[in-house]
């Protein structure tokens, strides 16, 4: 079956980028905007469809982690933007000759046809918000200025409020069982209430590539972070002392309250001051901390650049 432009019987190419928007219907279910595709349905639903409303084709496979991730946040997406664009799914297992003719390499790779046109497209599970930054440039988003349920569950984590960040979380993670993250942020949650237990438990039961990752490896670092911390009454018996040793169980603590600029800027002031003590123990937990952090979290990117300065 050849995959043709419904309006000239041609071959489908790739046009010049354009965008448009387009009104999404009001009250929509999930069989009207999320469509499985294959060689029967193909030419209807994705080039015919696109006509109409614009389709956003996920091209999946349906045992790789990456496809796992990703199918969540776009079915997700398809019921924020209640019919603004339909989500196909193609296994590209399945429908070798048709992934084939659209030039898909791996999965998973998304692109977006309107007017029988591939507009735009991209490749790999992209996190939520930037994929939300991509659709933006082609639909409007969604009138609903309510914050999602993602972001009450953060705000709650930054408010204190882990009972209802528990709540927020738990629905993420039965609405979408295989977007980890929710899983991790979980985790996280149940670390900021102190039940290490269940939080490592989560954690080792997730695959290796969510387990061993920046977010994962952060919430178990500040497990052992929390573990490692002295006590109040400890830290409150060092009185005025400033010697070394103090000065790290400070940070310690800091550590183990999640202050980490406060316990970075104590550290790396240690690491100037004596960097002997411990065995260069204030930069191998700079180190740690950063990794708990991420690459990308600012406080990283400060602190790593102050380090790497009193090295040199």
């Amino acid at each position: 079956m050849q995959i043709v432009d419904p309006r000239t019987g041609a071959p489908m190419e790739n046009p010049a980028e354009t965008s448009g928007h387009r009104a999404g219907a009001q009250d929509v279910d999930d069989a009207s905007i999320i469509v499985t595709v294959d060689m029967s349905n193909f030419q209807q639903v994705v080039l015919e469809g696109s006509m109409n409303t614009p389709v956003l084709l996920e091209c999946l496979s349906s045992g790789n982690d990456e496809c796992q991730r990703l199918t969540p946040v776009l079915e997700k997406l398809a019921r924020e933007y209640k019919g603004a664009f339909i989500l196909a799914k193609l296994d590209i297992d399945s429908e070798p000759q048709i992934a084939a003719q659209l030039g898909v390499r791996a999965a998973p790779d998304v692109k977006l046809i309107a007017q029988g046109q591939l507009y735009d497209q991209f490749q790999g599970a992209l996190p939520e918000q930037k994929i939300r930054e991509w659709l933006g440039q082609y639909l409007e988003a969604p009138q609903d200025t309510g914050l999602s349920t993602q972001a009450q569950a953060e705000q709650a984590v930054e408010q204190g409020d882990t009972a209802t960040a528990k709540t927020l979380y738990q629905q993420l993670i039965n609405e979408s069982p295989n977007h980890h993250e929710y899983k991790i942020d979980y985790a996280g949650v149940l670390t900021a209430e102190g039940d290490f237990a269940q939080a490592l438990e989560i954690l080792d039961a997730l695959p290796p590539e969510d387990r061993d990752s920046s977010k994962g490896r952060g919430v178990r670092a500040r497990i052992e972070f929390a573990k490692e911390a002295p006590s109040r009454e400890d830290v409150d018996a060092l009185g005025a002392r400033d010697d070394s040793e103090a000065q790290f169980l400070q940070a310690q603590f800091a550590l183990g309250q999640g202050q980490y600029e406060p316990a970075l800027e104590a550290l790396l002031t240690l690491m100037q001051k004596d960097r002997s003590y411990g065995d260069d123990i204030a930069r191998k937990t700079l180190l740690r901390v950063f990794d708990a952090l991420g690459k990308e979290h600012a406080l990283t990117t400060t602190y790593r650049r102050r380090m790497f300065t009193l090295l040199y």
